[in-house]
């Protein structure tokens, strides 16, 4: 069974209805107690840093979501959701994140021939061989709703990189029981459905045991 988390800002059905397409089991989570209930959780996002990590805060997910990775769950981030897992955002402000990775959410630099936000499709470039990439490869194309993107301490945790104008950015990482995507799978047919598939199956097997280098 897996979790899709419920604070408020995140499109829930539609990560669900791609599960479904892949009869996998999920279930949306109200409430930090029924992490417990669940073999692996998404945390999905879409809108505002500053918001999304208030709402965290006040439906008391933020200490659930830390001891839930340390358990050694599978856990997802979507978009938004990879950022909250990050130390720091810089959107609008300065704001703490889950901290669960080292690192800062940082916004695209204006360039002439861009727009901002990075919205469409867009290529992958894999850094890392990862279970959550089986049967992907660079050159895929994923869908993006973004203006802001994550810059990890660690280049180690980096599973696939994107570029929008001159800027190369992070689109994925993985460490550990960690994965997270800038980009919407559940948006991004067959190789978002694949994507969700690679990750049923980690949750399904627990194989987490690390990823090498491509």
């Amino acid at each position: 069974m897996i979790g899709i988390i419920d604070y408020g800002m995140g499109n829930l059905r539609s990560v669900q209805k791609a599960l479904e397409r892949l009869d996998v089991q999920s279930e949306i989570l109200s409430s930090p107690n029924e992490l417990k209930d669940v073999d692996g959780v998404i945390l999905p996002g879409v809108g505002a840093f500053r918001d999304a990590i208030g709402e965290l805060q006040r439906h008391d997910f933020v200490k659930a979501i830390r001891e839930t990775v340390a358990s050694e769950k599978p856990l997802l981030g979507i978009c938004l959701g990879q950022q909250l897992l990050f130390e720091t955002s810089y959107e609008d402000g300065t704001y703490e994140g889950l901290g669960i990775l080292e690192g800062d959410v940082v916004r695209f630099q204006p360039e002439p021939t861009i727009k901002i936000p990075h919205m469409g499709w867009n290529s992958l470039e894999i850094q890392q061989q990862t279970p959550l990439f089986s049967g992907l490869a660079s050159g895929d194309y994923v869908y993006f709703v973004h203006g802001y993107f994550v810059q990890p301490k660690d280049s180690s945790v980096i599973a696939a990189t994107t570029t929008h104008g001159s800027q190369e950015f992070v689109s994925a990482i993985a460490s550990g029981n960690v994965y997270a995507t800038q980009f919407h799978p559940e948006k991004s047919q067959r190789i978002g459905l694949q994507l969700l598939k690679n990750f049923a199956n980690l949750v399904a097997s627990r194989n987490f045991a690390g990823t090498t280098e491509s």
